[in-house]
């Protein structure tokens, strides 16, 4: 079985995830500990960072090879189209979700992380102890700025990554008024790109993800919940209840986290 090393909440984990039920492949998730469970995938992969997918004797790095090698090895369902233009397309696209919307995503989850204590607190798993829980939610929003200031963070740089998303969503709500998907007929990894990167303004809803409930659903003020991106946010829901699986169903999770066999 296929094996993806991966950070649950990761938005580029979530786009191999994605590709994997799209193809009807099984998998099997294998969660790597922050820090200490990195070690282990250096030893696999030969780099530090998530999603990782190992199939057999090949261990592939990163989201994007990650898609070309599955294309390449189960050519069902195909995600990089054949015609030279759109297969430009795609990858253009993919891109952009990546370096794009996915960083501006992070900034705006961020910023909403520090005005909004009820997010902060929905964030944290279920068993988390209520004293931490209340701690979390008293926290003053300035000093989440404070901290935001000495890693690059400041108000205006989230100012700007929410301007940045508001457009992006503004311009795939054009590009999808009179076409089912960004490039073809079918789902590409366009599509899953973006879908994927954007989850940090709004988490889906159902089971596909091992996050908290209260989590599920739930978006960046100003964004998730205006009018105007709806139908960017319909299309997503749309695309997840098609072709994305419950997370029960899709994959079984590691019941230890940093246990890597290598071989």
């Amino acid at each position: 079985m296929l094996e993806l090393y991966q950070f649950e909440l990761s938005h580029y984990c979530e786009k191999v995830r994605l590709i994997l039920d799209y193809k009807g492949l099984a998998y099997r998730k294998i969660e790597v500990t922050p820090g200490i469970g990195q070690i282990d995938v250096f030893r696999l992969s030969g780099q530090r960072q998530v999603p990782v997918l190992r199939d057999g004797n090949e261990v592939i790095a990163d989201s994007t090879a990650i898609a070309d090698y599955l294309d390449r090895k189960y050519p069902d369902r195909p995600i990089i189209p054949d015609d030279p233009k759109q297969k430009g397309l795609c990858y253009l696209i993919e891109q952009w979700a990546d370096e794009c919307i996915g960083l501006n995503a992070r900034k705006c989850l961020i910023g909403a992380f520090n005005q909004d204590p009820s997010f902060r607190r929905a964030a944290l798993p279920a068993t988390a102890p209520d004293v931490l829980k209340t701690i979390v939610s008293s926290v003053p929003s300035e000093i989440f700025n404070t901290l935001g200031f000495g890693v690059g963070l400041s108000p205006d740089a989230i100012k700007a990554a929410q301007d940045a998303m508001k457009h992006d969503l503004a311009s795939l709500c054009f590009i999808l008024m009179e076409q089912p998907y960004l490039v073809t007929d079918h789902p590409t990894l366009a599509d899953f790109a973006v879908a994927a990167m954007s989850t940090y303004v709004k988490f889906p809803t159902g089971g596909y993800m091992d996050i908290p409930e209260s989590l599920k659903g739930r978006g960046v003020s100003g964004i998730a919940d205006v009018a105007t991106f709806e139908p960017f946010f319909s299309w997503r829901d749309r695309l997840y209840a098609e072709f994305r699986k419950p997370s029960t169903a899709t994959a079984s999770t590691s019941s230890s986290p940093t246990s890597i066999n290598i071989e």
